[in-house]
């Protein structure tokens, strides 16, 4: 795009229902994450519950198993719908989008489909497999649950790298030709935001699921049961999360070389200079950082390892489409949150490593049972934080370079009636979630609900065999 059209878009008027668009975009996106790590991560902690039941006889472990795959087919089936909302949105609020990259860019929503459904087949497949299917045979069905589940989100993310890294595809007369699948695939933005969400996706359940356990532990639940839960979940998190650092330090470092616009934001660098300090925290304002923390020559020996690194700054990305001041200080404040997060994240995995070592236990101290109890929450707060930084980071573009968003959304209809239509239906399919899985956990704190029946969501029957009590967290 020449600088003269960019003067021209500049010039445009933004349409009216360009704010009611995204709101809903990031609204439905927001609450579609949260459900992603029940599907990618939580049925991987399953198997390894149910693996360990098999292996070692342990029936706390079967428990566990059984529990977490009901938990997990609830969470398939709300995901289900708001990711069919999602994937209306896309033809509906951004035709312009569609219209005219939907050749290249409706590929990994078709590699997504496919993913999605197998998810669904074994899912099915695991759930009805409950003592009607030989142990091995009935852990081996769930297997290909845990693999879709990683394709699936792959190609999500596919999706959204090639929306900041765009290729794979060439553009005659104004219409997208010569379509090359494995590159718009596997663009140049793939790898590191694939492995950064997927990564993320094992840390968001790992802590939930571990916070949950530990919060009945410090309600005075000090039965294996809730220990073994605590330990399966935080185990995989704290493997987990030194490395989702590791990547994480790499994807930035992508960020700098391939898209520095964006860059430029998540560091609120208004100049492009040499030994550009880290600042932490911080509002942009009127051009001008202010409030912030600054760590000497910090960004850019994070960026190419000295202190004489060049950064480039907002005032290299032309007038019409560089962003404003208060969508800047967003991304940098996002980023901020996300990486601060996983921090601290990472000394409570060193804490919980330590004490494992040391006593081969799970740690029971207080304080470490209370921090883990909410560290679900803020592994939501650093995945959702992750997000704006990758989305309100590429603004104003929807493609980069190629399609900015106010020409990609709808230019028809009342967009805040059907973005209220859709707060309503969200509330809705939330409020349903939240009752059942809490009828559930009432279900299995009964006496009568310390086994566990025949067919799984069906009528009571005579239990088979006594299983060990332990009141579900």
């Amino acid at each position: 795009m020449t600088l003269a059209s960019l003067a021209a878009a500049g010039a445009s008027s933004v349409p009216s229902q360009l704010l009611p668009a995204r709101e809903q975009m990031a609204f439905t996106l927001g609450f579609h994450i949260i459900l992603v790590p029940f599907g990618v991560a939580f049925t991987f902690l399953m198997l390894i519950a149910n693996y360990r039941g098999i292996r070692r006889q342990d029936a706390d472990a079967m428990l566990l198993a059984r529990r977490w795959s009901q938990v997990a087919g609830v969470l398939f089936a709300v995901g289900a719908v708001s990711g069919t909302v999602l994937s209306f949105e896309l033809g509906l609020l951004w035709p312009g989008l569609m219209g005219r990259f939907g050749a290249a860019y409706g590929i990994p929503f078709a590699v997504e489909g496919l993913f999605f459904f197998l998810e669904a087949i074994f899912v099915s497949i695991y759930l009805y497999g409950w003592k009607r299917m030989a142990p091995w045979p009935h852990f081996w069905s769930g297997v290909p649950v845990v693999l879709s589940g990683i394709g699936g989100t792959s190609s999500v993310v596919a999706a959204n790298g090639w929306m900041n890294q765009p290729g794979g595809f060439q553009v005659r007369g104004g219409r997208v030709v010569a379509v090359e699948p494995l590159r718009v695939f596997f663009n140049a933005a793939f790898w590191f935001e694939a492995l950064h969400m997927l990564l993320a996706a094992y840390m968001v359940a790992g802590f939930m699921v571990a916070g949950v356990y530990a919060a009945g532990l410090l309600r005075g639940r000090r039965d294996r049961y809730h220990r073994l839960g605590l330990a399966i979940a935080f185990t995989v998190a704290a493997v987990v999360t030194p490395v989702q650092i590791f990547v994480g330090d790499v994807a930035a470092r992508e960020v700098f070389h391939r898209e520095p616009a964006k860059f430029a934001a998540i560091e609120m660098l208004p100049h492009t200079s040499t030994h550009v300090p880290e600042t932490l925290g911080g509002v942009l304002i009127d051009g001008t950082v202010r409030y912030g923390i600054d760590i000497p020559s910090g960004a850019s020996l994070l960026s190419g390892f000295s202190p004489d690194t060049k950064i480039y700054g907002l005032d290299v990305i032309p007038a019409p489409v560089r962003p404003p001041d208060d969508l800047v200080t967003t991304v940098h404040l996002a980023f901020d949150v996300m990486v601060g997060i996983g921090f601290a994240l990472l000394a409570l995995a060193l804490w919980f490593a330590v004490v494992w070592w040391r006593r081969r236990a799970v740690p029971e101290n207080r304080w470490f049972l209370a921090c883990t109890a909410v560290s679900g929450v803020l592994t939501v707060v650093a995945l959702e934080a992750g997000w704006v930084v990758t989305e309100v980071g590429r603004q104003p573009w929807t493609v980069v370079g190629r399609l900015l968003t106010r020409d990609a959304v709808t230019t028809t209809g009342n967009l805040w009636l059907f973005f209220g239509a859709t707060v309503l239906l969200y509330v809705v399919v939330g409020a349903a979630t939240v009752y059942v899985l809490r009828l559930m956990r009432r279900h299995w704190q009964q006496p009568e609900g310390n086994g566990e029946e025949d067919v799984p969501y069906g009528p009571r029957t005579r239990q088979d065999a006594a299983v060990p009590a332990g009141d579900a967290a």
